[in-house]
């Protein structure tokens, strides 16, 4: 996660300050925050907790140390810094903890050491220690800008017996720039950041108590005579952290905190692929085996026996799912299947070019040892020695594709490769319409030809490639079919639409048809639904 956890102090000497900061870095240590480490050897004793490495590091100079101080560094000088606005004593390495699982670095140091997010934290310090504060000075708050980033503050009192009214004024700050996450993970924020305040309140008190008990300041100071506040200046008014606490690993563990509070908060929120709405396959697909499911019902136990598995083949594609109950009892189809599986040569489309069709489209009969009426296919695998009717081979809404043994002289020598068992065979394509041999064919053939004879192309990539072709030219459907069957627009309009779409050959208006009566009833039946329903007349009207 992109922010900043800072510790925030009001000085009632020199007002908002930043006493304590942990940034992430998915880069090198900032400038000083390693530069005096030489192979190592200055790194100090390192623990590891949470599968985050921490260490000590020295540094070769720090900006709140202000003697060695850079004169371009952030920060406030030496002569502007009191006890309580000091955190880290002069010469601290400050803290790095290495993250082993994401490379990350967590860094903490009183002041960012570059420039403009030491801006930040500052305003945002200020901010959340002047007018942005919730009702009874103590509790979160949310603020920030595009520019200066947004804040989640939590501001809290310490117990102190020295101070004005007993207590001093603190803030824990969170600072990022994306607004949305980080008002998401408000209650992880507010509980974790809580959780650190609890702790610190607690060991306060216990010194505060002890203090008291001791030597009772409020008795004292109703003793003495009236001065003004400013005799705060004199003695330990101004008293750190570590001082109220009496924990001199305060620091130390507040590292430890912040880190890990960056860390779970930047896990627990995780960014998921939206994959939208179904497409029309697989709404077809599930329409299909809720009416296999439907049907199955009504069959006796012995025909449950020979009913095709409802469940699709992911593998080889779309026959078991095709497959209708009636084409399923003939005796040869299931076998057909089977033993199409097992001596599969088909690995990829680029053993065979075809052409991708919407599911809806497709009512196939992989294997037939007799030739089936067209109202029952538009798919049909033959025997070689079935005979078709001779006005199915005239016809021009036919297509036959014959598979038959290539001769050896046909083949290239380079073909006899037992891998590339589809070279053996030949392929001889006859219908009865007739074909120009200047005809273009629809475009989305010509493109699925270009994927698939790029050699440049991996075959995942080639199958990312027709999917998304397919679901491009879905779309067009979708938009054809509601213009013409939905609005019944003019022809004239239906040709604009087409120009539009790129698809006014004859060959894609053909395609674009075609696929229609591939469209799920699910799609169909809404348009209508939506057609019909009075608020869609109002707006249309």
């Amino acid at each position: 996660m992109n922010a900043i956890v800072a510790l925030c102090h009001f000085c009632e000497l020199h007002g908002p300050r930043t006493l304590f900061c942990t940034e992430v870095l998915h880069s090198p240590l900032p400038q000083g925050a390693g530069s005096g480490d030489i192979s190592g050897q200055n790194e100090q004793a390192e623990e590891e907790e949470g599968g985050i490495q921490m260490s000590s590091r020295i540094r070769s100079h720090s900006p709140a140390e202000g003697a060695s101080a850079d004169s371009s560094s952030p920060g406030p000088k030496k002569s502007d810094m009191c006890e309580g606005c000091r955190s880290l004593a002069g010469g601290h390495p400050g803290y790095v903890s290495h993250d082993k699982e994401t490379s990350i670095k967590y860094v903490s140091h009183q002041h960012p050491n570059h420039p403009q997010l030491f801006s930040i934290v500052r305003q945002a310090c200020v901010r959340s220690l002047s007018c942005e504060v919730c009702p009874g000075r103590e509790g979160p708050i949310f603020f920030g800008d595009e520019q200066h980033g947004f804040v989640f503050s939590h501001t809290f009192f310490i117990k102190d017996s020295l101070a004005r009214g007993f207590q001093r004024w603190y803030s824990i700050i969170t600072i990022m720039m994306d607004r949305i996450y980080l008002i998401n993970s408000w209650p992880f924020l507010l509980g974790k950041i809580r959780g650190i305040i609890d702790e610190l309140q607690g060991k306060a008190l216990k010194v505060f108590e002890a203090e008291q008990y001791g030597c009772p300041q409020r008795a004292q100071r109703m003793n003495t005579a009236f001065t003004p506040f400013l005799h705060q200046r004199n003695g330990n008014a101004a008293r750190s952290l570590t001082s109220l606490t009496n924990d001199e690993n305060l620091w130390a563990c507040l590292h430890t905190s912040f880190a890990w509070l960056l860390k779970a908060c930047g896990s627990r929120l995780t960014e998921k692929l939206l994959e939208g709405a179904p497409t029309e396959d697989t709404l077809v697909q599930m329409e299909k085996l809720a009416d296999l499911k439907e049907e199955s019902e009504g069959w006796d136990g012995s025909e449950e026996e020979e009913k095709p598995s409802s469940q699709p083949d992911a593998v080889e594609g779309q026959e078991l799912s095709k497959c209708s109950p009636e084409t399923s009892l003939m005796p040869d189809c299931n076998s057909w299947n089977v033993a199409h599986r097992r001596l599969s040569v088909f690995r990829s489309l680029r053993h065979m070019r075809q052409t991708m069709l919407p599911v809806g489209c497709v009512r196939i009969i992989p294997y037939s040892d007799q030739y089936e009426e067209a109202y029952r296919c538009n798919f049909l695998g033959l025997s070689p020695h079935v005979q078709i009717p001779s006005h199915i081979l005239s016809s021009e809404f036919a297509v036959l594709v014959e598979v038959r043994a290539a001769t050896r002289s046909s083949l290239y020598p380079t073909l006899f490769d037992e891998e590339q068992s589809l070279n053996k065979y030949e392929f001889v394509v006859t219908s009865g319409s007739p074909v120009a041999a200047d005809r273009v064919g629809p475009t989305i053939l010509n493109k699925i030809e270009a994927a698939l004879t790029n050699q440049n192309l991996s075959v995942d990539v080639v199958d990312q490639c027709l999917v998304c072709l397919k679901e491009e030219w879905m779309n067009k459907v979708k938009v054809l079919f509601k213009f013409t069957k939905v609005d019944s627009r003019p022809k004239e309009d239906t040709q604009k639409l087409l120009s539009i779409l790129g698809a006014a050959e004859e060959d894609n208006v053909k395609l674009l048809k075609f696929w229609m009566t591939g469209l799920s009833k699910t799609y169909k039946s809404h348009l209508m639904s939506t057609v019909r329903s009075p608020t869609s007349s109002e707006s249309r009207n």
